[in-house]
């Protein structure tokens, strides 16, 4: 490897550790702003950061549960159709 070839690949290498260095800073930046936003709702709401977490945690649960439930009922429909075989 002569020296042109070398310094290119040296080159190449800290373009990469500068990129991923630049994409955490910009997720860091982003989380920053989700935070602010979160305490502007928060104080609007007259709620704690906390508490919002927690409706948005539970709305996240609920919003689960109800794709379970669909599931469920989509494959129960299936076997119920013969499409799949009852594995209950």
């Amino acid at each position: 490897m002569d020296k042109t070839e070398l310094l290119k690949e040296e080159h190449n290498d800290r373009s990469k550790l500068y990129h991923k260095m630049l994409k955490g800073l910009e997720a860091m930046i982003d989380v920053q702003k989700q935070i602010w936003d979160m305490m502007k709702i928060a104080k609007e709401a007259n709620m704690t950061v906390t508490e919002i977490e927690g409706t948005i945690l539970k709305a996240s649960i609920n919003n689960q549960v109800t794709n379970t439930t669909n599931i469920l009922g989509i494959s129960e429909d299936l076997c119920y159709n013969g499409y799949l075989e009852d594995t209950t």
